[in-house]
């Protein structure tokens, strides 16, 4: 069965997973990346180095963010939303969204690359000694899709 989800299983959807995809577009080049992300109920928060998305973003603040879950082919989970890239500068918010994204439950076998501090999962005390770009996508709008099938049904008639 196909079906749309409910604003709560949006919710559910976004706060409970690591990784998601931005998708941002400027000077006729459209990309898309995977990033680790925490989400706080209306901002994507992430960590990056300077590069092709951060340039992007800047030069075209309108993003979209795409994030799922998918059990199999046939059950699956997936939101699409829109908002707009925010850099975070000032210090004290800066440390706040490092500290959402050192709070995030991650797998033990992690990337380096969600490792926000040298000795990780133990934070810096010192925050600004975190290089690279702290950003948010302030989401504007909200949709999701689902897949739910009982594929244990197919193995019966067998």
């Amino acid at each position: 069965m196909l079906g749309i989800l409910e604003t709560d299983q949006i919710e559910d959807l976004l706060g409970s997973q690591v990784v998601g995809r931005i998708g941002c577009h400027a000077d006729d080049l459209t990309y898309v990346v995977p990033i680790s992300y925490a989400y706080d109920g209306s901002c994507i928060y992430a960590h990056s180095e300077e590069g092709m998305k951060t340039a992007i973003m800047r030069k075209n603040p309108k993003v979209c963010f795409e994030v799922d879950h998918m059990k199999d082919m046939a059950n699956w989970k997936s939101v699409i939303s829109w908002g707009v890239f925010e850099e975070v500068t000032d210090i004290a918010q800066r440390n706040e969204a490092i500290k959402r994204l050192a709070d995030r439950v991650l797998p033990l076998v992690s990337s380096e690359k969600t490792h926000l501090f040298e000795y990780w999962p133990f934070p810096d005390k010192d925050a600004s000694n975190i290089s690279g770009v702290i950003f948010r996508i302030r989401l504007t709008e909200k949709t999701g899709r689902f897949e739910n099938n009982d594929v244990s049904a197919f193995f019966r008639r067998s």
